[in-house]
């Protein structure tokens, strides 16, 4: 049978990819911002934001510290690297989300599985010449620079498939990328492979998870049912392939919210489904839904046991938006 041997929880932050120089340009945006999500469901302007927090984050918000997160951030990703590296996987599925990438208005399931033979990236780089310079460095970590090409795990995903309809979970498939130009696999897939794969040519399982976009957003119990089920028959499939999961995305941002990142790590850390399970539904939206795929990851890595952690709260602007960069593994006790 199949043997599920390790488990990532990765923030895909443009910061991640950009130089921390870089880090106060990308800030500009949030200043203009209408509408921040926060943790406790409303949703404020920055400015509004600023005024309620008076400016607290401004002593963090520096260039100095900027580098110090990052420099963090990079070790943190060198050790995740170097757990699916030394794993020796023969598969490795990403649980990520869509933003208008791969699907569209015209058609975004709440949960699809990825069968055909390899993912095919879209190139935001050469069909927006236009993008801010930060954006067009982090689409290079993305693999959305131009088209690339990466083996998918295509019999893999076919008895996972089945085994997800055999259980009851009608899930959407996705099986070719028809014109990358048009769409095709984005940041939640290509910064996992880029960053963390290398030179690695580990076969990809995509799950696409709709966390971002209403009102067909899949609620928190119901995404570590389906994690559950994903566990139980990726393990229960023919042979002796050594399968990793990858959570890809989170945690809060754009605003924040440092008391639910550590709620959600401390459910990581111990394997508490009743508190992931209990997230509410309000407090994960926009990019704090993302949430979800760690949520959903968890689940399925329910025989494992956390063995590293980092968390690291960047917040860039003095009101106190950025993101909570997270990073966990997940290994065999």
């Amino acid at each position: 049978m199949a043997e599920i041997v390790l488990g990532i929880g990765t923030s895909h932050s443009p910061l991640l990819a950009i130089e921390p120089g870089l880090w106060a340009e990308r800030a500009k945006d949030d200043y203009r911002k209408q509408e921040l999500y926060l943790a406790d469901g409303r949703v404020v302007s920055y400015d509004r934001l600023a005024e309620e927090t008076g400016g607290r984050h401004a002593r963090v918000a520096t260039p100095e510290n900027f580098d110090k997160q990052a420099l963090r951030a990079q070790q943190a990703l060198d050790r995740v690297a170097r757990a699916i590296a030394e794993a020796e996987l023969d598969a490795l599925v990403i649980i990520g989300d869509d933003q208008e990438e791969l699907f569209s208005k015209a058609h975004l399931p709440a949960f699809a599985v990825f069968n055909g033979p390899e993912l095919v990236t879209h190139p935001k780089n050469e069909l927006n010449p236009n993008l801010p310079g930060w954006y067009k460095e982090a689409n290079k970590g993305y693999k959305m620079d131009t088209v690339h090409r990466h083996p998918a795990a295509a019999g893999l995903a076919d008895g996972l498939i089945e085994g997800l309809i055999e259980a009851g979970v009608d899930v959407s498939v996705a099986g070719e990328v028809l014109d990358p130009h048009k769409a095709g696999f984005g940041h939640a897939y290509g910064f996992v492979i880029d960053r963390l794969c290398g030179d690695r040519r580990i076969p990809i399982l995509p799950i696409m998870l709709n966390t971002y976009f209403p009102p067909n957003v899949p609620r928190p119990g119901r995404c570590y049912d389906i994690g559950e089920v994903i566990g139980r028959v990726l393990t229960a499939l023919p042979g002796d392939e050594r399968v990793g999961i990858v959570a890809s995305g989170g945690l809060t941002h754009f605003a924040v919210d440092e008391d639910l990142d550590r709620r959600v790590i401390r459910a990581l850390e111990a394997g508490d489904a009743d508190t992931l399970r209990a997230l509410p539904p309000l407090g994960l939206r926009s990019g704090n839904s993302e949430i979800l795929n760690w949520v959903m990851a968890a689940g399925a890595l329910t025989g494992l046991t956390v063995t590293d952690s980092e968390y690291i709260p960047v917040h860039r602007t003095p009101a106190g938006t950025g993101i909570g960069l997270a990073f966990l593994v997940w290994q065999p006790a």
